[in-house]
């Protein structure tokens, strides 16, 4: 038994997919800050330094002294030329109490009282030493006291905003199946009027 010539065609199906992204918007305000420093506390304290310097001693050299001092020593000095002048009055009057046994007392005692014409000459440094003037420095004292004090910061962060469209995936039927059944009956129908004759 022949069948008739069949021929077929298919067509497949095919979906398709259109897509939309979503969007996402995000914006923030930036914090308020403000930032203050106070001032450190600076303290300082100074003691103030002293310098002395005694010249006494180096007056002294040059002859220059106080007036206590210049009082004491001429009266000291005053005490020994007296103490001298009568210890000399007195041997001269024990020299001239033997005059009658002769020795020229007289002109003894007058050459030795005869002031001396000769002046010894010498050189001299004033002062007489480089420690004859005392210095004494006393520097003193500066104490720094620093006390900091911390930064004052006060911030507020605003809280962002988010602005969010979702996206959407649309699928749909790009193309549709499709099947399909050709049968030939005409040539089938020869083909049965042939085998006949």
């Amino acid at each position: 038994m022949q069948l008739p010539p069949i021929q077929y065609h298919i067509q497949r199906g095919q979906i398709a997919t259109s897509q939309t992204d979503a969007q996402v918007q995000i914006n923030q305000r930036e914090a308020d800050l403000q930032i203050s420093q106070p001032e450190a506390d600076l303290q300082i304290t100074h003691t103030p330094s002293k310098l002395t310097i005694d010249q006494t001693a180096a007056w002294r050299d040059m002859g220059i002294i106080s007036i206590e001092e210049s009082i004491s020593k001429s009266a000291s000095e005053g005490m020994q030329k007296a103490i001298e002048g009568m210890a000399r009055r007195a041997r001269d009057g024990n020299e001239m109490q033997r005059i009658e046994n002769g020795g020229d007392a007289i002109p003894r005692i007058a050459k030795r009282n005869m002031p001396n014409e000769r002046q010894d000459f010498t050189i001299g440094f004033i002062p007489s030493s480089y420690f004859a003037v005392d210095i004494d420095y006393d520097p003193g004292d500066v104490e720094v006291n620093i006390q900091k004090n911390d930064p004052i910061i006060d911030a507020r962060a605003h809280k962002p905003t988010f602005d969010y469209t979702p996206g959407q995936l649309d699928t749909y039927l790009a193309q549709e199946p499709h099947f399909e059944i050709d049968v030939d009956m005409d040539t089938f129908r020869a083909q049965q009027l042939d085998m006949k004759i």
